[in-house]
């Protein structure tokens, strides 16, 4: 993919946001990016491939809200950015093709040449909004979304949403919230506002994925207080 864009856009500085990201989920990856994005300039291109449906049905298009631009498949990984963004938001449906598309592999054949062009303002025709729509989404996702190498588990909820004191229940059990890990003693688990403003189940010096036994898609209870 990284080739496909130098291709058509060598002078452009290329982030790796996520290269691991919940694989075959595009509704986990959704919350995932829409927390990451405001760290961006207006201006910035994301290239994002979630696509379990490659070379199927789903709609290749692009999306601009706020501002930025976000390439790839029509399959609900854009809704949250869609549901969040400032100002209306504007969709084009990808129809250019090129002379080679392999089945398997849209991210590097499709999207990122896409992504490329868009760095010299070349943009295909608008569709309507509502193509795209996932309204039966929650605005938040009581899920895990993300477990980083430090076995974190991010949740797609943000914190901002989560009244004082209230509890997060995951693998049955129970955690308070605190500022950051050095305000629970070694090996307490707890839940923190991360960076990028999600609620995220940790463990002092341990890891929360094998403490509770927990995958992405697990679900989290919000123990209001």
């Amino acid at each position: 993919m990284k080739a496909a864009i130098r291709r058509e856009a060598p002078h452009v500085e290329i982030i790796d946001l996520f290269a691991d990201a919940p694989a075959h989920d595009p509704r986990a990856s959704a919350y995932l990016l829409a927390a990451y994005v405001d760290a961006f300039p207006s201006g910035s291109v994301f290239l994002c491939v979630v696509d379990p449906g490659v070379g199927g049905l789903r709609a290749p298009g692009i999306l601009r809200a706020d501002g930025r631009w976000f390439v790839g498949p029509e399959n609900g990984l854009f809704e949250p950015i869609v549901r969040r963004a400032a100002q209306p938001p504007k969709w084009w449906r990808i129809t250019w093709r090129p002379e080679t598309l392999s089945a398997s592999f849209h991210g590097r054949d499709l999207f990122a040449p896409v992504a490329a062009r868009l760095t010299h303002d070349q943009v295909p025709h608008e569709y309507p909004i509502d193509d795209i729509r996932r309204p039966q989404w929650p605005d938040d996702l009581a899920e895990i979304v993300y477990i980083d190498g430090f076995g974190n588990a991010m949740t797609g909820v943000r914190a901002s949403t989560l009244a004082e004191g209230t509890r997060l229940r995951v693998g049955g059990v129970e955690v308070g919230q605190a500022r950051t890990f050095s305000d629970v003693p070694t090996g307490n688990a707890f839940w923190y506002e991360n960076a990028n403003g999600l609620a995220e189940v940790a463990v002092n010096l341990g890891r929360a994925d094998s403490h509770f036994g927990l995958r992405v898609g697990d679900a989290v209870d919000i123990v209001i207080p």
